[in-house]
């Protein structure tokens, strides 16, 4: 059989928030990538880009090992890659020179690629997977090795044909996920992210997919590889990968980054049973929507299983945005999701997203008042970021000009007109982490003055309160002069 060389083109060196923040999961969407192409007998090699310096550092393993295929197959699995970034879209095409000059078939799959299909073919790429990619990546190499020439009747993929590109009808998603073998985890090294998580958590992390799609319809939510429909692993079959790799690499904690966690009736509770039943220790982080952490079992489920952070899609402390985003969840739900986490000794935390088309002072105040007065153990804060094929980049898609996305992840560029003019909103994103910081300093004091017990944790946290208070104040005073300058 032919042999492929697969790689992604997500460099954490150039994410500079991410490298900075030390905590890297492997290309999930990739390896079971490999992993399906190495059931079928192909010869796969695996080049991991996460920590190379540039794009052709992988030029020596093409230049050795002479590949019939190179496939760039991104993580679909990662909100990074999601995102699309221009620093690693670049890279992405400076491989796929590297590699056509170098005799290969080039295959790339990723969301960004998905999007803009046509912008990858002028770039040199032969094929680009739309969406789902495993399947239609096997049919498509089974046509190629046998060379047939009949890529019109390929569902999900995109080429030229006497100049013109094609794009073929869609495939419809894997509904059986327990098929697909794992990921191929005897390809990749470990060590440097064990290493780096070591450094900056203290604990090693890996993530796991248990889901794929989501059946939600939040009209900024773009969902090029899965789609909206909502298809489920086993709880068997997730804890026998659990078991495996707790043996080869003694992980202390999972990030699960389904969309939406144990959606299915039922699945989290026999998950659970299962973690007991096969004495798997291990911590684990989830995402979830408010009104689905509203089910007390639910919870409990997720707590004797392991859980200790549910990151919820909280959004806005505004009823008014909550429902122009579609988001189907209410400000209610989150306040009572929130202490039913608390209760249950799960930490919850929260997206933020500001920014959205409408959104006033008066929102971005309810906002951040949810914030302080719920006080959740991590916020993670976004402006509204246009993808295409959402309705919300419909309606602003007139404002975006050339610029559609952004180069990292810490860029937090407002790219289309809104309340206020995009500095505002960068500042905001600082003045609130601050505010939130001072908040729980506070609370904390509250907790010693309460005679609460004292650990070195919420010790350290009301010692901030030196550093956070006038931190705070000072960038409310600058957002305030942004806010002037925006309506002069």
């Amino acid at each position: 059989m032919s042999k492929i060389l697969i790689t992604h083109s997500y460099f954490l060196r150039f994410d500079p928030k991410q490298w900075a923040a030390g905590q890297p999961y492997a290309p999930l969407g990739t390896l079971y990538a490999a992993a399906l192409m190495k059931k079928n007998n192909y010869d796969v090699l695996f080049h991991d880009n996460m920590f190379a310096e540039k794009p052709g550092d992988v030029t020596p393993l093409i230049e050795k090992h002479r590949p019939d295929f190179f496939v760039i197959y991104d993580d679909g699995f990662n909100y990074l890659t999601k995102m699309c970034l221009t620093n690693m879209r670049e890279a992405a095409f400076e491989m796929i020179k590297l590699a056509k000059g170098r005799g290969c078939t080039v295959i790339v799959s990723s969301s960004d690629s998905t999007d803009r299909f046509e912008k990858y073919l002028d770039e040199g790429a032969d094929f680009i997977i739309m969406g789902e990619g495993e399947m239609a990546l096997l049919e498509l190499l089974n046509v190629i090795d046998e060379k047939q020439n009949d890529f019109l009747s390929i569902q999900g993929i995109a080429y030229k044909h006497n100049g013109a590109a094609i794009k073929t009808a869609r495939r419809q998603v894997i509904k059986d996920l327990d098929s697909l073998p794992f990921p191929a985890w005897d390809l990749i090294d470990m060590e440097p992210y064990r290493k780096m998580w070591l450094k900056h958590k203290g604990f090693f992390s890996m993530n796991m997919a248990t889901t794929r799609g989501c059946p939600f319809k939040c009209n900024w939510c773009a969902k090029p590889i899965y789609g909206n429909r909502y298809n489920s692993r086993s709880p068997g079959n997730v804890v026998s990968e659990l078991k495996m790799l707790k043996e080869k690499f003694q992980f202390d904690h999972i990030w699960f980054c389904d969309d939406i966690f144990g959606l299915r009736p039922g699945w989290v509770h026999a998950f659970a049973e299962l973690v007991e039943k096969e004495k798997l220790q291990f911590r684990f982080k989830i995402q979830a929507r408010a009104d689905l952490l509203l089910q007390e079992e639910y919870i409990k489920d997720l707590a004797r299983a392991g859980c200790e952070n549910a990151w919820m899609g909280a959004e806005s402390g505004s009823q008014k945005i909550l429902d122009a985003m579609d988001k189907g969840t209410t400000v209610q739900q989150i306040y009572q999701a929130t202490a039913l986490l608390k209760k249950k000794g799960i930490h919850p935390s929260f997206f933020i997203q500001f920014g959205y088309l409408g959104e006033t002072k008066e929102d971005i105040k309810k906002t951040i008042r949810m914030i302080n007065e719920l006080l959740p153990y991590e916020i993670g804060i976004s402006v509204s970021y246009p993808l295409p094929g959402t309705l919300f980049y419909e309606k602003v898609k007139a404002d975006l000009k050339e610029k559609t996305n952004w180069t990292d992840s810490d860029e937090l560029a407002l790219m289309f007109r809104n309340t206020y003019q995009p500095a505002f909103y960068k500042q905001l994103h600082r003045y609130v982490h601050k505010t939130f910081r001072t908040h729980v300093a506070l609370e904390n004091i509250k907790r010693l003055v309460k005679k609460s017990p004292v650990t070195h944790i919420s010790l350290k946290k009301v010692v901030s309160l030196l550093y956070y208070a006038p931190a705070a104040f000072f960038a409310k005073q600058k957002l305030l002069r942004l806010e002037k300058a925006s309506m002069a």
